[in-house]
């Protein structure tokens, strides 16, 4: 589905992705990790066409998505929850659920569809989006995406600045969509969320890839979960 080839991106003149390399396969969810300022953030960036890479290609379903803008890589099946939600905050649950919304028919994810996942929403359509606590509006932030019907859902830090049990409840929401049959690249920072939903793992390291495998296969890699997530 999302095939990333030796991508080279950059801010101004600082070379943040040194070579990159990922893959997301059909209804499979893979977690990307690593230390802050590992270049996580920039991937899902130079993905969804924010931050185009300056070498290397992305490929969505075989086509060639490195140049496009961020509308049409969106319009192509790419859902995207930024990290800090980015939801409208004088706009009520309602509004910021179907302002993006796209039309797929009854198999696709319906307003009745995504309040049934997210059924706190559900009492609170007409409250603004300011008017939610965190984790409700992560609840928000995540729906809103799943209006636009993707068939990829890039997930910039869902659990940040969440209480435990909201972390948990957002981890079985992930895993209630990868059931369904969305594929998932999810950025976090949580490693037990992470590794508990995901089928595969990448690590970052300085803009690198420098681990690739499943969860078990991390959890035995003691050197790196110490060196490189500081576990």
């Amino acid at each position: 589905m999302l095939t990333i080839k030796n991508i080279h991106t950059y801010y101004g003149d600082s070379h943040v992705l040194q070579g990159v390399s990922l893959t997301v396969n059909e209804g499979e969810a893979v977690a990307l990790l690593g230390r802050n300022g590992a270049g996580k953030t920039t991937t899902i960036q130079s993905i969804i066409g924010f931050n185009p890479p300056r070498q290397g290609e992305i490929s969505l379903y075989d086509r060639n998505v490195t140049h496009l803008p961020s509308h049409r890589i969106a319009q192509l099946g790419v859902g995207l929850v930024p990290q800090g939600r980015g939801i409208f905050p004088t706009l009520t649950v309602q509004e910021n659920m179907t302002l993006a919304a796209r039309n797929a028919g009854n198999d696709g994810w319906t307003f009745e569809r995504v309040l049934d996942i997210f059924m706190p929403l559900a009492g609170r359509l007409k409250n603004l989006g300011s008017q939610l606590s965190g984790g409700e509006q992560q609840m928000l932030a995540i729906a809103r995406a799943l209006m636009t019907n993707p068939s990829l859902l890039l997930l910039d830090e869902p659990s940040e600045g969440l209480a435990p049990l909201i972390v948990i409840e957002i981890g079985r929401i992930v895993a209630q969509l990868k059931e369904q049959g969305l594929s998932i690249l999810l950025v976090e920072q949580n490693l037990s969320l992470a590794l508990s939903v995901t089928d595969r793992v990448y690590v970052m390291n300085k803009g690198r890839i420098v681990f690739e495998g499943t969860p078990s296969d991390l959890r035995k890699q003691e050197e790196v979960m110490h060196r490189y997530l500081g576990v």
